[in-house]
């Protein structure tokens, strides 16, 4: 057993022998410094031998001369060894201690010699001088080395546990990143956290610097070493990883890389971490910065210039520039973040802090291109745009003057590369999709202009260009490019360093789907965005948002408004809420949304007045636009004012260049020269249809179709609006018909929502009809019977609706309906009809009245079914709760018990509880009653 200073070796073998009964007869040494001659060593032995019981050879005395064992010869204890009966366990503790080389022959003698008679441990720091090649290929010994040792996740929350913490989740595992499973280091922490009166903070303020770990750290590991050995360590903490050769630049010798190589093999807590480069363990590092600043001030700057220099002539630049910014020589960390690409780790690194707090240390009034791109790319990593602009403008200012200077047009390409890199994300962020793919033309060109095999070690690059110019042209409405290049982001290697922009493209595709009413892809895209950013660790603090947003906007689909709310609050506060004119449109929006969705239009209204022009953007969006017109309409048609609904739509139309080029030629009251979109066109039709206009509701839905590319849920409302208008018209079939067909359109995706909203009319429409028993309807069902009047599309409570008189009309009197020329009445029958459409002509058409027909007799019906909500016969637990949320996270079992330091086996106990209380028998069934009964 070997491993490092405090790894725990010595009480775990102490430990297996006292917990597992050994049926022989067990010999314990632990061996002092020293002890290297033969003769001190088998005296050693003997006495051992004597103290615990286990017979000697007959006539064997204790050596007299520390180099001379006397009567006790290798050869006649292995001899006694063998002739025993059963063997004895001999346990050599420290055997680091006994460097001697004859000691150690002796050792491997009597192992070899003794036969069945002898079993043994040895418990070393480092490997011994023993032949364990030759042990390996017979199968004759166990190694257990320090990764074996090593505290995994679940081991430090039992430990810290046992000292009577609490710990969370995240404290364990910031604990076991820092320590790296580091026994000795784990128990003092453990300790310090114990006399603190807040643990947590203690964990983030403790210094490994100075105090116990330090100390422990210093006196047994540094003390230990040679002179030459204790000065490499001092001045190599300097780097984050060792090369021989910088560390020869650094002490002036030119013996490093065989001391390296020793302090790797005394596990002196330097690790090898590829070829000729070694990796001094960060709370060592850190232990001895403290005592090279103690000792020696001033010193670490010159390693740190020394350092930077050296790993720049390398070609190490990515090394080279946090040395040049610790050292202070910021002229040359500029050019090295220019020259390196730096640009890239900064916006897409899991953990940029570091090289952002390096960086943040800059002179605000340093000249050059190189220190003006630094701070754009700064600001506009904090969505700055305006600052960020202004840095970006003074750089190509400083480019442009280089050049002509030097008469050598565009000579700095990294420097140009990194300035069209940061144009698309400014761009992006103002809204301005032409400047954005203007900016990604000029970035992809300079990117051929170096080599290959220096881009390839940049896959961030391309991955963020492609995120950010999709996520600009979604802005813009230009939904179909935006979804070719954010696939393009997402057809990326599955890399760290592209995870950050996969996660952003995938939440962005989502959103287009939700968009385009096809909320079960959108909800795929979502979930298998939030895998990328569990896979790879992405902060949460680094999301932008958007796929919260998605996930909000498919609860509220859904009538899961506890989930939606839940989702909007992460979306509140993700890194983009306050600069991402996508997060923050859609977090107005959504708010409004889920404000009218739980009753309250007025509220709904007025999160919209409030959050007008707060997005960042320049330009605005057209589909931004759009769903503010409808979410005003919706509150305004649910209020009881469809004029005030229709002005809202016609004000956002009017606002359109394009809508209002095509409207010149139209009658100014001929609903069917509208240019709506079909969803706007739905909610213009029903506010007509409050206003008692069934003709011009007709014409709109009839004019304004719903795209073959369109969606379920865009499908179900102009389904629902055409049985309205049936319905209002007394063809009740018809209304029957659709209303039906509407839900088997949203039944696979769970659309609740638009059958909430629809009013008293759809349970009228629906009496008689079998409905679905499935489980997909009882939350809808159950709060359509509570706010049956509050959501009727237009009408307070309690007043009679106008559209529908009191009285069932006179059949020979003829009814109100358009004109039966117009084309819109009177489709082509060799058109196909599109998604979402009803030929008047057809079974499923609005066609007037037949004199047969009934009407119906309960004004407050609303939708029935036979289903019943699931109920939870048994409250979930804690650990229970933990383990669903982990399951809707599509992660595997395996997964789930890594994250929640669980076995799997304890993970399956789990799910077999869930899927009893909540009377599923699959993940996703589980999932999805959780979600309705606010459990997720």
């Amino acid at each position: 057993m070997t491993g490092p200073a405090g790894a725990g070796k010595t009480l775990c073998v102490a430990d297996w022998i006292t917990s597992t009964p050994v049926p022989w007869p067990t010999v314990w040494l632990t061996m002092e410094q020293g002890d290297t001659s033969p003769g001190a060593f088998w005296a050693y032995v003997i006495e051992a031998m004597r103290h615990h019981g286990v017979p000697t050879p007959p006539g064997v005395g204790n050596p007299t001369r520390a180099d001379d064992i006397g009567s006790l010869s290798p050869a006649r204890l292995a001899a006694h060894l063998n002739g025993r009966a059963g063997p004895v366990l001999l346990v050599l503790d420290e055997f680091d201690r006994a460097s001697s080389r004859e000691v150690a022959d002796q050792v491997e003698f009597v192992l070899r010699h003794a036969g069945r008679g002898l079993r043994l441990v040895l418990i070393s720091r480092a490997d011994p001088l023993l032949p364990l090649h030759r042990w390996r290929a017979a199968d004759e010994i166990t190694e257990i080395r320090a990764p074996d040792l090593a505290f995994r996740p679940e081991e430090t929350s039992a430990l810290l546990l046992r000292h009577g913490l609490n710990p969370t989740n995240e404290t364990v595992r910031r604990l076991a990143g820092r320590t790296e499973g580091w026994a000795a280091g784990t128990r003092l922490y453990a300790l310090a956290m114990t006399r603190s009166d807040d643990p947590e903070r203690c964990l983030a303020d403790f210094d490994p610097g100075h105090g116990s770990v330090a100390d422990f750290l210093l006196a047994e590991v540094l003390a230990g070493q040679s002179a030459e050995a204790q000065e490499l360590l001092l001045r190599a903490s300097v780097l984050t990883q060792v090369h021989p050769g910088l560390a020869d630049a650094l002490t002036g010798g030119r013996r490093a890389e065989g001391i390296l190589a020793e302090l790797e093999r005394a596990n002196a807590f330097v690790t090898t971490v590829g070829r000729s480069r070694y990796r001094i363990h960060p709370l060592f590092a850190q232990a001895l910065r403290a005592r090279l600043r103690d000792r020696r001030p001033g010193l670490e700057r010159e390693l740190r210039h020394t350092a930077a220099r050296w790993l720049s002539e390398a070609g190490h630049l990515d090394d080279a520039l946090p040395q040049a910014a610790a050292a202070g020589d910021w002229e040359c960390a500029a050019d090295l973040f220019v020259g390196s690409l730096a640009v890239g780790r900064l916006l897409t690194d899991i953990d940029p802090e570091s090289l952002d707090a390096d960086l943040a240390r800059m002179p605000p009034d340093l000249p050059g291109a190189a220190p003006s791109l630094v701070r754009a790319a700064r600001r506009l990593a904090r969505y700055d745009v305006a600052a960020g602009v202004v840095h970006l403008r003074r750089a190509e200012a400083e480019l442009r003057r280089a050049e002509e200077e030097l008469r050598r047009p565009q000579s700095d390409v990294t420097a140009r590369l990194t300035l069209a890199l940061l144009r698309v994300l400014a761009s992006r962020l103002l809204g301005s999709a032409d400047m954005a793919e203007a900016a990604a033309l000029t970035a992809e060109r300079l990117g051929r202009l170096l080599p290959a095999e220096r881009m390839a070690g940049h896959p961030e690059l391309p991955a963020l260009l492609l995120s950010d110019l999709g996520a600009a042209q979604l802005w813009a409405g230009r939904l179909d490019f935006a979804r070719r290049t954010l696939s393009a982001a997402v057809d990326l290697p599955d890399l760290p360093a592209t995870a950050g922009p996969r996660y952003e493209a995938l939440g962005r595709i989502a959103l287009i789907d939700s968009l385009r009413g096809r909320y079960g892809e959108a909800d795929e895209s979502a979930r298998a965005a939030t895998l990328v950013a569990e896979r790879a660790g992405l902060p949460v603090g680094r999301r932008s948002g958007v796929v919260a947003l998605v996930l909000a906007g498919i609860a509220v689909e859904r009538d899961q408004l506890g989930a939606a709310r839940a989702h909007l609050r992460r979306a509140g506060a993700s890194a983009g809420a306050g600069g991402d004119p996508v997060v923050a449109s859609g977090i107005a929006l959504l708010n409004s949304r889920l404000l009218l969705a739980e009753g309250d239009p007025r509220a709904a209204l007025r999160a919209l007045s409030e959050a007008d022009g707060r997005s960042p953007a320049g330009v605005r969006s057209p589909w931004v636009n759009e769903r503010t017109a409808l979410a005003e309409a919706t509150a305004d048609l649910v209020g009881g004012d469809p004029g005030a609904a229709l002005r809202a739509l016609d004000a956002a139309t009017a606002d359109s260049p394009e809508c209002a080029a095509d409207r010149t030629e139209c009658a100014p009251d001929n609903p069917e020269c509208a240019v709506l979109s079909p969803e706007c066109a739905v909610v213009a039709a029903r506010a007509h249809l409050a206003l008692g206009d069934h003709a011009s509701a007709l014409a709109l839905l009839a004019s304004h179709p719903v795209a073959p590319d369109g969606g379920p849920a865009l499908v179900v409302r102009a389904v629902l609006a055409r049985a309205e208008v049936a319905e209002r018209l007394w063809d009740t079939r018809t209304a029957r018909h659709l209303a039906v067909r509407a839900l088997d359109l949203a039944r696979p995706e769970q659309l609740r929502r638009p059958f909430l909203e629809a009013g008293p009319w759809l349970g009228r429409a629906l009496r008689g009809s079998r409905m679905p028993a499935d489980g997909w309807l009882p939350a809808a069902t159950a709060v359509a019977h509570r706010r049956v009047g509050r959501s009727d599309s237009a009408r307070p409570i309690g007043q009679p609706d106008p559209a529908r008189p009191a009285e069932r009309p006179d059949p020979a009197r003829p009814i109100e309906r358009p004109d039966p020329v117009r084309p819109a009445e009177r489709p082509d029958p060799a058109r196909p009809t599109e998604p979402g459409a009803v030929r008047p002509t057809e079974p499923g058409a609005v066609r007037p009245t037949e004199p047969g027909a009934a009407r119906p007799t309960e004004p407050g019906a609303a939708v029935r079914a036979d289903a019943v909500r699931a109920v939870v016969v048994e409250p979930l637990s804690r650990r229970e709760c933990d383990v669903l949320r982990q399951v809707a996270q599509l992660k595997s079992t395996e997964e789930v018990a890594d994250d929640l330091f669980l076995s799997v086996n304890t993970v399956k106990s789990h799910l077999k509880s869930i899927f009893r209380k909540l009377g599923a028998s699959r993940r996703g069934e589980a999932v999805r009653r959780a979600q309705e009964l606010d459990l997720l």
